[in-house]
């Protein structure tokens, strides 16, 4: 054994704690779950899956149905359980109610919203809409078919992705999945955010989720808040500030 690993293995016995604890303290957490929201699927984070490969992360998308709360957790549940080691849990729009409360689970060490909803205990997506802000935009949410939403695809990139590609947005709008009126009514029993370190990505020019309410709710949870200009589809118009959040969630946690 060298001198630097019989001091490490010394010291570690004086603390009460072996070496090889000292050295899973130290290690980074190098595992992202990437949660989508409500009309998309989890295509759209590729750009952000590029960037986080490209740096070294194991990168999970989850393709959670958006039918109810119960099932889009529990296909995240499933996610962080197939992960290796500690993980960064990431969601999006809806997504931050699904990570919200599958973000409790052990195995996350921290927690990502970007302009996402990240509600408290008892809330939905339903009640965090019911009273919006005078002069805040509607979006262009179509009356329910057999319980699923859609969004109007005329308004759709002006609404949802305004700053993305406009044959990309118009890709998007076509290929929209049904979004269930359950899901939006799912309430989180016990949000993550009260129990993990989250970070918070605020997109400025957001007509979906009003910047005022996301920076409410990133407040609320105490969250590190970055500003970003940007559409509710940052995550695939500027996937470089997505990534550079989540790697700075993900060093964060490892010093802790």
């Amino acid at each position: 054994m060298s001198n630097t690993k019989t001091f490490l293995a010394s010291a570690a016995l004086a603390l009460g704690v072996s070496a090889s604890g000292l050295a899973a303290a130290a290690d980074p957490v190098k595992s992202v779950v990437l949660v989508h929201g409500g009309f998309v699927d989890g295509s759209g984070w590729q750009g952000v899956y590029d960037q986080l490969k490209a740096d070294g992360y194991e990168v999970t998308i989850v393709q959670n149905p958006t039918t109810s709360l119960a099932d889009d957790v529990a296909v995240t549940k499933r996610a962080i359980a197939a992960a290796s080691g500690q993980v960064i849990l990431v969601g999006h729009s809806y997504g931050g109610v699904v990570v919200s409360e599958a973000g409790t689970d052990p195995k996350v060490a921290g927690v990502v919203y970007i302009a996402a909803f990240a509600p408290d205990a008892g809330e939905s997506v339903s009640s965090l809409i019911a009273n919006p802000a005078p002069g805040a935009p509607v979006p262009p949410i179509l009356p329910p078919v057999d319980g699923f939403l859609m969004l109007d695809k005329a308004k759709f990139a002006a609404s949802f992705a305004a700053d993305v590609k406009p044959e990309l947005a118009s890709f998007m709008a076509d290929s929209q999945v049904p979004w269930g009126v359950a899901a939006l009514e799912g309430k989180v029993t016990e949000p993550a955010w009260k129990a993990k370190a989250t970070w918070y990505l605020v997109a400025t020019d957001d007509k979906m989720i009003p910047p005022d309410a996301q920076r409410f709710m990133s407040q609320r949870a105490g969250s590190t808040v970055v500003e970003v200009p940007g559409s509710h589809a940052i995550y695939v118009s500027n996937p470089g500030a997505v990534s550079d959040l989540i790697e700075q969630a993900a060093e964060a946690v490892a010093k802790n």
